[in-house]
């Protein structure tokens, strides 16, 4: 049998780079989950605190990350990196807005009085 004797390369300084970037936005979030700025928790963007808009962009970021660094997204053909993250992007998109308008509206009518908060 032949052996291979391609050269690897380590990653140890990319594994550094990722953990570093993940860290730093964790870090961010941990701090603005502590500080609470108030023009960012009084600021309403589509029925929602912008301080809440901020955590999803940057969790979405994360997830982004995470499957690009440690699922070797960047290696694949574009073809299967659009169909992997536009999907999951997608998903988390609607998510989002079924979220968003079915609290508000459930909200709206307990808010109202047509139905009591017995729960």
């Amino acid at each position: 049998m032949a052996h291979d004797t391609a050269h690897h390369e380590s990653n140890t300084g990319r594994i550094w780079k990722v953990f570093f970037l993940l860290s730093v936005i964790t870090i961010v979030e941990v701090i603005l989950g502590i500080i609470k700025p108030a023009f960012l928790v009084e600021t309403t963007v589509i029925s929602m605190k912008l301080l809440n808009w901020i955590f999803i962009i940057l969790t979405i970021w994360k997830a982004y990350y995470i499957t690009w660094a440690f699922m070797h997204m960047e290696g694949e053909t574009k073809g299967l990196r659009r169909s992997v993250v536009w999907t999951g992007i997608f998903l988390i998109c609607y998510l989002i807005f079924i979220l968003l308008t079915e609290g508000d509206y459930v909200f709206e009518v307990f808010k109202a009085g047509y139905k009591s908060w017995d729960f």
